[in-house]
């Protein structure tokens, strides 16, 4: 049975005939409700200490400043005042339309590292305090400034700058997201797919090793230098990120879809949940129906 509540579809203020829309706000606090939206979004968030910060199946306590991009259209987020004290929270949101990057025009050189941020930013994508640093006057510079040619210019020069950055952070699992992310090596990319269509089953690393023509050991080195992750830790990602989208979408019970995502041990999915996310399946889900409303 489905869930009967739905996250909010945000109808954002930009306009067929702009190329973005930017609110610069001072607040005592993060009221808006979690919600989703086509536009592609870059939010700042300035002496905004323990706020949480939930985007996707992502959820962490920020700092004194925050950046984050979004550009997956169904994936949900949400700031929100958690143990934030702050009486002068400043948040600048800018949203541009995906058409800004048309696709001859981002498919050019020089736009390569911009297209590559895009892609990696369906999942959210946080920026590293040297990048804030970096662009913070050049975005409240921007805030300020009629939205006219130069300051297009400026709003891609932001995004140029913040592409360099390739330690920005990944925030949600890409199964949660609903996205599908593949290495640029083929012999990833076909163990990525097979994983993604079979990670309700079983699957042993020398299967995947036969499957592209390489031994255990070297293929299990091979992964971790393309993706960054041990191919357990893969896999359990994964399944975790079907498992939290089943949380949120579904009424099924915790022991239900543990065990249509791949996990054979209810404890085991507990522990590993609780170790990944940060809580309990259970806990994740309340957290997550409290913050939805129903339209």
């Amino acid at each position: 049975m489905e869930n009967q509540n739905y996250i909010m579809r945000e109808i954002t203020p930009l306009s067929d005939r702009d190329c973005f829309y930017i609110a610069d706000r001072h607040k005592t606090e993060f009221t808006y409700p979690i919600h989703c939206h086509a536009e592609y979004e870059l939010n700042f968030a300035g002496n905004a200490a323990g706020v949480r910060r939930v985007v996707g199946d992502s959820a962490e306590v920020i700092g004194d400043y925050d950046l984050v991009l979004i550009t997956g259209k169904e994936l949900e987020h949400v700031w929100e005042q958690h143990e934030c004290t702050s009486k002068d929270i400043r948040e600048i949101t800018i949203q541009f339309s995906p058409d800004l990057f048309f696709d001859h025009f981002v498919n050019k050189n020089q736009f390569d590292s911009i297209r590559r941020m895009l892609v990696r930013a369906q999942c959210g994508l946080c920026f590293p305090m040297e990048a804030i640093l970096k662009i913070y006057n050049w975005i409240d510079k921007l805030a300020s400034e009629e939205q006219g040619f130069y300051a297009v210019m400026n709003f891609l020069r932001i995004l140029y700058e913040l592409s360099l950055y390739d330690d920005a952070r990944v925030l949600s699992s890409s199964s949660f997201a609903k996205i599908e992310t593949f290495s640029d090596s083929r012999r990833v990319q076909k163990v990525q797919k097979y994983i993604g269509e079979h990670y309700q089953e079983e699957i042993t690393l020398g299967f995947l090793a036969d499957m592209v023509g390489m031994t255990p050991v070297s293929f299990s080195r091979f992964f971790r230098l393309r993706t960054g992750k041990t191919l357990s830790d893969y896999i359990i990602d994964i399944r975790l990120g079907f498992a939290t989208r089943l949380l949120v979408d579904s009424t099924r019970t915790v022991a239900e879809i543990c065990y249509s995502c791949g996990f054979n041990n209810l404890s085991n999915f507990n522990r590993m949940f609780k170790r990944k996310k940060g809580c309990s399946p259970k806990e994740f889900r309340d957290n997550y129906r409290k913050k939805k409303i129903v339209i």
